[in-house]
């Protein structure tokens, strides 16, 4: 990862992405979304009411995401002090704030008429809501310093403290009884889901993913353009 330390050939990389990463989105958008919501059926048992499901599943999957890759960006600053996983996480935090925001308000919608209320205090539920203070508090923390260094790190902190969270959303319908199912999409016998929900499910999830490569790209840019600035009239100062 230190060959992308250099921001300079970091940002050649992610220009000549960043095209393919939009336009892959919004083909998936386009497509997944039209799939999702007039050419897949209805469930049985749901109805109509599943196809909250194409939105639902892949935004708790990018809040999971997200939050893993900024522990990972947190260790990176932490141990080899790399550059750039500061800027990463900055960035990528309030995406995984708006990924999770999403879920809980999806999953709200979903769970009133299934499980006939907008929420309880079950093990996954309270998980994902507790992801989305980490978000909330790394966002605030790193901001809480005068000296960014040290917001920095104590964001950093956090957001290896708070990875053991992630593990518990995803394994928390199988640790203990919550009302969410069991995994249906990645698990070892393969799916339960019909291929004709499968597809739109997984495009959309693609779609997501793709969409969030794109901004975190953009993001990044504005933020190395921001440290730059910040060089340069610290220098003038002095």
């Amino acid at each position: 990862m230190h060959r992308f330390a250099n921001p300079a050939r970091f940002l050649r990389i992610a220009n000549a992405v960043l095209p393919w990463a939009a336009g892959l989105s919004a083909v998936c958008f386009a497509a997944g979304l039209y799939l999702g919501l007039f050419a897949s059926p209805p469930d049985y048992q749901q109805g109509d009411t599943v196809r909250i499901m194409y939105i639902h599943v892949p935004a708790a999957w990018m809040s999971m995401f997200t939050y893993s890759t900024m522990a990972v960006a947190a260790a990176a600053a932490l141990v080899w002090k790399h550059p750039l996983a500061e800027v990463y996480a900055k960035a990528a935090a309030p995406l995984g704030a708006g990924f999770t925001a999403l879920c809980l308000l999806t999953g709200s919608l979903w769970g009133a008429p299934m499980w006939g209320t907008w929420w309880v205090w079950d093990a996954r539920l309270t998980s994902v809501l507790v992801l989305f203070f980490l978000y909330l508090g790394y966002m605030a923390l790193v901001d809480a310093f005068d000296d960014p260094a040290r917001g920095n790190k104590a964001g950093n902190i956090l957001l290896l403290v708070g990875a053991v969270n992630v593990p518990i959303i995803k394994f928390s319908v199988e640790w203990w009884n919550t009302l969410h199912q069991p995994a249906s999409v990645f698990r070892l016998g393969g799916p339960t889901i019909a291929a004709s929900m499968l597809w739109p499910l997984l495009l959309m999830a693609v779609a997501f993913q793709s969409y969030f490569f794109a901004v975190v790209i953009l993001r990044i840019r504005a933020g190395l353009a921001a440290r730059r600035v910040q060089t340069l009239r610290l220098g003038q100062a002095n």
